[in-house]
């Protein structure tokens, strides 16, 4: 907007880092370092689209190589700038150390309009950006693992395996260059819903604290809270799907397109097949629309879920936001002028780069999985099944009395690889969260959420360089 100063999203990350920072007792020159992105690799290459060539810009940022490899997703869009994959990427070095992921901090994107383009010229393009990566050793299992992002999937992921795999012939470990693949490809089940589950786990794990919702005028506890959802996305739509599966009503939902509310709840995947058919959200039998997709954010609710890019809760906006709760999905979706409108007004703010790992912590599993050449769950799914029969057999035999038969299905079964994602993420997300709050707790200066998680990643990722021995 003219006579505003340009929104510099990597900016904004600098400015909570630097919030944060005053409650460590780090050094200031490490302090520097962690802030800093190590490697900016920015592209451009030319790659035939029909009769005529294109030349497409693209990047890749590692912004942290406290621990390695690197991690971080790759978005097809045109809003991709440097500025935002450098945010990102330190996002990502921030998000795994809280969430206790061994990786660095890394991003890439891609400046195209993905829609624009044809499955077939999607692919030379991707291709054509692996093959950049390779050439400057910006990807490898060991080294910097991408995965899916915005305008990106596991068809994309595929391509990018299949590019490495064909320059590194033999490289036994070539499965973990990238994570998000499909399940035939050395993907894990799971992967696709992850980034949503962990936003349920994380906002339900908050929602189960007494004290914290006291604060808040709430009851404890999921069932019966009303939830706003922005962006049905992959990950908008799988929280959604959580939280109504938990007991929660999903009051509104909102896309590009519009809006759409109902006070009794609506179904997402009701929804979802709505939109796939008419190529709109409007018009949902039993809900009505709003005149404007920001209206939704405005309604009143307990938890205001922002699933799709960021920026889109700010200065202007966030003094009508009427939330108790406000869970950010996506990444960056509030400004550092927001923050400081919603610490006024009492509104919680469970932050993105923790909240959102989700994608990252099973991502880490798949990697691990393709390290290791084995499924989860493969060595102890019946050994598992046969003991749990052997002792339910027991238990029968002593009592008299047969299990009812759901019960049984649920004592006999033994966990597969899906159960045993949702379990490890599960962890992950409860531990963490009680973390930060921990940390909060035992601060009471420190202002918000988002600072407190800031606190703990930038301790996390200051030991790691002292225990590597590069700052005594």
């Amino acid at each position: 907007m003219a006579g505003q100063h340009e929104y510099s999203f990597f900016g904004a990350v600098e400015q909570s880092f630097d919030k944060a920072a005053k409650f460590t007792t780090i050094d200031p020159g490490l302090l520097e370092q962690i802030k800093q992105c190590n490697s900016v690799y920015r592209m451009h290459f030319p790659v035939k689209i029909g009769d005529k060539i294109e030349v497409i810009k693209a990047y890749r940022v590692q912004h942290s190589h406290h621990k390695t490899p690197c991690k971080g997703g790759i978005r097809f869009s045109t809003a991709v700038n440097l500025d935002e994959v450098m945010a990102l990427a330190a996002l990502m070095t921030y998000k795994c150390a809280i969430v206790n992921v061994p990786f660095g901090g890394a991003k890439g994107g891609i400046s195209i309009d993905p829609k624009k383009y044809t499955p077939y010229e999607l692919e030379k393009i991707t291709r054509r950006y692996t093959h950049e990566l390779i050439k400057k050793n910006f990807i490898g299992p060991g080294t910097d693992v991408p995965a899916p992002d915005y305008g990106t999937g596991e068809r994309e992921m595929a391509w990018i395996l299949d590019t490495y795999t064909s320059m590194r012939p033999g490289e036994i470990d070539a499965l973990g260059c990238v994570t998000g693949k499909p399940v035939t490809q050395g993907g894990v089940r799971g992967r696709r819903e992850a980034t949503g589950l962990g936003v349920y786990y994380g906002l339900r794990e908050v929602c189960s604290m007494p004290d914290v919702m006291k604060k808040l005028g709430l009851t404890t506890g999921v069932e019966g809270k009303r939830v706003i959802v922005q962006g049905l996305g992959n990950v908008g739509y799988h929280a959604a799907k959580f939280f109504r599966q938990g007991g929660a009503k999903v009051i509104a939902l909102a896309e590009y397109e519009g809006a759409i509310m109902n006070a009794d709840g609506l179904d997402e995947d009701a929804v979802f097949q709505h939109r796939k058919k008419t190529g709109s959200i409007l018009n949902f039998p039993g809900a009505t629309n709003l005149a404007k997709s920001g209206d939704a954010l405005e309604l009143e609710c307990d938890i205001l879920i922002p699933a799709a890019l960021e920026n889109v809760i700010d200065g202007r906006n966030a003094p009508n936001i009427k939330a108790k709760i406000i869970g950010e999905a996506a990444n960056g979706p509030l400004t550092p002028d927001a923050d400081e409108v919603f610490i006024k007004k009492g509104i919680l703010v469970v932050p993105d780069m923790y909240l959102n790992a989700g994608g990252v912590t099973v991502s880490y599993f798949e990697w691990l999985k393709n390290l290791s050449h084995v499924r989860y769950g493969r060595m102890e799914k019946r050994f598992t099944e046969n003991m749990n029969s052997h002792i339910l057999g027991q238990i029968e035999a002593l009592t008299g009395k047969q299990v009812v038969e759901r019960e049984r299905d649920f004592i006999l079964h033994g966990a597969d690889e899906a159960d045993l994602v949702y379990s490890g993420l599960e962890e992950t997300m409860i531990t963490a969260t009680r973390e930060i709050m921990e940390a909060w707790k035992a601060n009471p200066a420190i202002p918000d959420m988002r600072t407190a998680a800031y606190v703990v990643a930038i301790n996390k990722v200051g030991t790691s360089y002292a225990e590597l021995g590069i700052f005594p």
